[in-house]
This record gives structure tokens, sequence and C-alpha cells, in this order.
């Protein structure tokens, strides 16, 4: 037990960042420490990208409710009566006759 007890306390106390092989275990520790950061920078990465997909799509839904209104709209004034009523306004009316069918006969 009590070379467990010696071992956690050289540990907690840091004895295996001072002693002489050292260097093997710095090197351990600043790659472990270079990948924690990479995986940071990839989840901020990800995270960002998520966001931005998110505000795309709500973009997306925005665009496409603003499209089927204006072409709501669009649809009700090509109506026939829509039509009259504004044209009436101008002075305009229907004509009373039908038309005309005008043949063109070419002779050559």
């Amino acid at each position: 037990m009590s070379a467990i007890k010696s071992s956690i306390f050289n540990l907690l106390k840091g004895d295996f960042l001072v002693n002489k092989d050292s260097f093997k275990n710095w090197r351990f520790i600043l790659f472990v420490v270079a990948l924690l950061l990479l995986m940071i920078a990839s989840a901020h990465s990800s995270d960002k990208k998520v966001m931005e997909i998110a505000k795309l799509t709500n973009e997306i839904k925005e665009l496409r409710a603003e499209f089927l209104d204006k072409r709501s709209i669009s649809m009700g004034m090509r109506l026939e009566s829509t039509v009259r009523k504004k044209v009436i306004d101008l002075g305009i009316k229907p004509s009373e006759q039908p038309p005309q069918v005008i043949k063109v006969i070419s002779k050559k």
C-alpha cells in the first residue's frame, strides 16, 4: 500500500515533469494538448456551420412564404373581374361587339 501511496503522492507533486526522463513526458503532454486544441477548434467550426445552416433554413422558409404571398396577389390581379374594375376608372369598357376575324389572302 505504501508504494501506491508514494506513487500517487509523486504524481500529485509533479515529479514526472521534473525528472531526468521528463522530456518524453513533456512531448506527450504537448501532443495531447495540441490534439485537444484541434478538437476544440473542430467543435467550434462545426457549431458555426450548424448555426449557419439553421439561419439559412429559416431564411428559405421566410422567402418561400413571401413568394407564395406575392404569387397569390398576382393571381388575384390577373383575374378578369379585377382587371375590369381597374380599367373602368380609366374609362375603358368591354366591347359590345364581338371581335371580327380578318383573313389576309396573299396572291403569288
